[in-house]
């Protein structure tokens, strides 16, 4: 009988370690305090980061569209042109996502 035991304590133990890992937590059970705060910090530390990037790369090619077509209408077609070459691209669907936000701000200053 106690080896039953010992089998469905093996086996819970098995679904509760692979619980943790698919809740991201996958770390055994002796892990201190201190190990799971780091883990938390770092986690923290990654998603500000992650939400940084995000607003960087929130301008989408359809607003430096706009801005840029309404400048050439306004005339500045060259200028226009220009901006995309400064930025290595013929056309502004070669620009990279990156630079969208700066390309953004240089088409508005014109």
């Amino acid at each position: 009988m106690s080896e039953e035991l010992l089998k469905i304590a093996d086996g819970l133990l098995a679904v509760s370690e692979g619980v943790r890992a698919l809740a991201g937590k996958a770390h055994s059970c002796n892990c201190s305090k201190n190990q799971e705060e780091e883990r938390g910090q770092k986690d923290e530390e990654s998603g500000n980061e992650k939400s940084q990037e995000k607003q960087e790369n929130a301008v989408t090619i359809e607003q430096v569209r706009a801005v840029m077509a309404s400048k050439s209408q306004d005339g500045k077609t060259q200028q226009v042109k220009a901006l995309i070459q400064k930025y290595g691209a013929d056309k502004l669907s070669g620009v990279q996502p990156e630079k969208y936000a700066d390309l953004l701000r240089d088409a508005k200053a014109l």
